[in-house]
C-alpha cells in the first residue's frame, strides 16, 4: 500500500517556502527547495529542507525537472512561481503539481480575473477601459505577481499619461478605481477531499511608501516630491470583525463554486489555497479587486497557526501545513489524483 511518506514536497526557495517546506516536514513528509544560486541560506538556517538543488535562476526550472520526478516530488505552486516561470509554461510541467494548472491563468490576467469575479457575484472597483475614462482616483497595477511592484495612483489622463513614462517596457496594465478604505486579504483552504472552505486567516501588506509616506507632512511630501509606491515589503496580521464572517465565508463559496465552470480550468475548478484581495468600505461593504488562486505570502505571519486555524485544528496550522495535511489524507484514502492538476 502507497503511505505519504513514499512522497517528497517540493518548492521553489522563495515567497512562502519556508512555511510550506516546514508544514510539510511537521506531517512527515520529505522536503526539497529549489534555490537560486546563493540564495539558499534561509532554508538551511531554519533547517526546513531535507534536500537543496540550486539553479542558476527560477526559469531553469525545467532542467531539474526530471531530477525532481526521481524522487516522486509533488510541487507546490505560490507567487513566485507564477512569477518567474510564468503562467502558461506551468502547463508544461509533467510532475506531480498541487492544484489547478489552469487556474492560475485566469489569476494572472487581471481581465479574466475580473470576469471571474464578477461572475460570481462579488463587487468589483470599476475598470476603466482607456485613460480617457478616468474621472476618479485611480490605480493602475501591471500584470503578474509583482508584490505592487511599479503600481501607481492616477487622477485624470494627463496624470496617467506622466506616470506611464516611467514604464516604456510595461505594455500590460489595467486601470482599476481606487477604492478607499481597509485594505483586507482573506486566505482561504478549500478541501475537494471533504468538500468543506476554511478561512485560515487575515492580513494587510505593508507597501512602501505608501504606507510610511503619512510619517512626512503634507508640504514635506510636495517639496520632496516623493511618488507613492505600493511595492510589498511585509505582511501584518489582521482579526475581523466576528460579524463580518459570514460575509467572508460567502464570498470564498461563489468564488470556488464559479470556478468550475471557467474556460481551461477543468471540473475540480480552485482547490487548496487561495486569496480573496479587498478593501472593507467605511459602510463595511467589500470591494474585491484582486484574486490570488495559490497560496500567498500574506499567511506568512502565521507558521505557528492564527487565531482562525486554533479555533479548528489541535496543533499549529499554517496554510503550508494544511496544504501537506490535505496531501497526506489525499494519499491515505487512495484520492491523490483529485488534488494533483
Amino acid at each position: 500500500m502507497t503511505s505519504y511518506k513514499d512522497y517528497t514536497i517540493a518548492t521553489l526557495g522563495s515567497h512562502s517556502a519556508l512555511q510550506i517546506l516546514k508544514g510539510a516536514k511537521d506531517e512527515g513528509f520529505r522536503t526539497i527547495a529549489v534555490c537560486e544560486k546563493g540564495r539558499s541560506e534561509p532554508y538551511t538556517s531554519y533547517k526546513v529542507a531535507d534536500e537543496i538543488i540550486e539553479i542558476d535562476k527560477f526559469s531553469d526550472f525545467f532542467t531539474i525537472e526530471e531530477e525532481l520526478k526521481k524522487r516522486n516530488a509533488i510541487l507546490i505552486p505560490h507567487g513566485s512561481f507564477v512569477s518567474y516561470i510564468g503562467s502558461e509554461k506551468v502547463k508544461d510541467i509533467s510532475m506531480m503539481h498541487y492544484g489547478t494548472r489552469g487556474i492560475l491563468q485566469w489569476e494572472s490576467d487581471r481581465m479574466k480575473s475580473k470576469e471571474w469575479l464578477v461572475d460570481s457575484g462579488l463587487n468589483v472597483p470599476k475598470i476603466f477601459d482607456t485613460p480617457e475614462e478616468i474621472d476618479r482616483p485611480a490605480i493602475v497595477k501591471f500584470h503578474g505577481a509583482k508584490g505592487g511592484m511599479g503600481y501607481f495612483v492616477a487622477n485624470t489622463p494627463d496624470e496617467f499619461y506622466d506616470r506611464i513614462r516611467e514604464y516604456p517596457e510595461e505594455k500590460d496594465y489595467v486601470i482599476q478605481e481606487y477604492i478607499v478604505g481597509v485594505p483586507v486579504y482573506t486566505h482561504y483552504f478549500y478541501s475537494p477531499i471533504n468538500d468543506e472552505l476554511e478561512i485560515m486567516s487575515f492580513d494587510k501588506r505593508y507597501e512602501s511608501n505608501a504606507d510610511s509616506i503619512g510619517r512626512i507632512s503634507a508640504k514635506d511630501q510636495l517639496d520632496a516630491n516623493i511618488r507613492t509606491s505600493y511595492t510589498i515589503v511585509g505582511n501584518m496580521p489582521i482579526v475581523v470583525r466576528e460579524s463580518m464572517l459570514p460575509d467572508f465565508f460567502a464570498m470564498g463559496r461563489r468564488v470556488v463554486e464559479k470556478s468550475r465552470g471557467l474556460e481551461g480550468v477543468g471540473p475540480a475548478g480552485l482547490f487548496g489555497p487561495f486569496c480573496l484581495e479587498a478593501i472593507v468600505d467605511p459602510n463595511l461593504k467589500l470591494f474585491v479587486f484582486e484574486i490570488s488562486a495559490r497560496i500567498v505570502a500574506g499567511t506568512n505571519p502565521y507558521v505557528d497557526g492564527s487565531p482562525y486555524t486554533w479555533l479548528r485544528y489541535d496543533v499549529p496550522m499554517s496554510t503550508g501545513r494544511r496544504v501537506a495535511r490535505e496531501l497526506k489524507e489525499a494519499v491515505e484514502q487512495d484520492r491523490l489524483k483529485e488534488v494533483l492538476g
